[in-house]
């Protein structure tokens, strides 16, 4: 009995964590095949949601919001680098240098799930950030980007331009801040269980082999 797992990855375009945790993650449920399969949805979290459109410098922003110095800053980002290789991901911190608000990417993602090509679009959204050095918060990029992983050019630059699920976006944002959602990514499996963090595979894999079985003994117990 192949048990499912409905996951809610909530997270940020501009969090390399939670690049991690997505690709970690899916290699977890990649090795559940006969034991769970998954249903995965992305919720929208801005890390910096008063960020101005122009962005800013990196190093900048990480002074101010978290008091790091240079040299941690470069410590966290080889550790970032090398989990990033490890799963298959190229983070290249050379062409990132700037933070840049997120919430129109949010927006497309909404869409993009509607069309069904939400998960393509999130993957590709992260490589044109951390890989390329793209800003998530530039239209012609985001309908570029969407455009790559097929879904309709023009549809997204109309849907960036009309400001259409802007609402939305907020409500989700929202509701799951009232859950206590405060950093990510944080998945939820199920409406009930959370895992915080670019968790390495071994443990997404436990955890959700876990649930997997007690979703089944649950149904077990029901049906007798």
């Amino acid at each position: 009995m192949v048990t499912k797992l409905k996951i809610d990855f909530v997270s940020d375009i501009s969090c390399p964590w939670c690049v991690i945790g997505l690709k970690s993650l899916e290699q977890a449920i990649g090795r559940l095949d006969g034991v769970a399969s998954a249903e995965l949805h992305f919720q929208p979290f801005e890390l910096n949601p008063r960020m101005v459109a122009e962005g800013q410098d990196i190093g900048e922003h990480l002074s101010e919001k978290y008091g790091a110095t240079p040299e941690q800053g470069a410590q966290t980002r080889e550790m970032i680098r090398a989990r990033g290789a490890e799963l298959g991901f190229t983070f290249d911190m050379g062409a990132r240098s700037r933070i840049y608000n997120t919430f129109d990417a949010h927006r497309l993602l909404h869409w993009a799930e509607q069309q069904g090509r939400q998960r393509e679009l999130k993957m590709a959204l992260f490589e044109a950030y951390f890989t390329k050095g793209d800003s998530p918060g530039d239209h012609a990029v985001l309908a570029r980007v969407a455009g790559e992983v097929g879904l309709d050019a023009a549809a997204a630059a109309e849907v960036l331009a009309s400001g259409a699920y802007a609402a939305e976006v907020r409500e989700r944002e929202q509701f799951y801040q009232r859950q206590g959602i405060h950093s990510v990514p944080a998945i939820i499996i199920n409406d009930r269980h959370l895992i915080s963090g670019g968790q390495p595979p071994d443990v997404f894999e436990q955890a959700l082999r876990q649930i997997a079985a007690e979703s089944t003994d649950n149904v077990t117990s029901t049906e007798q």
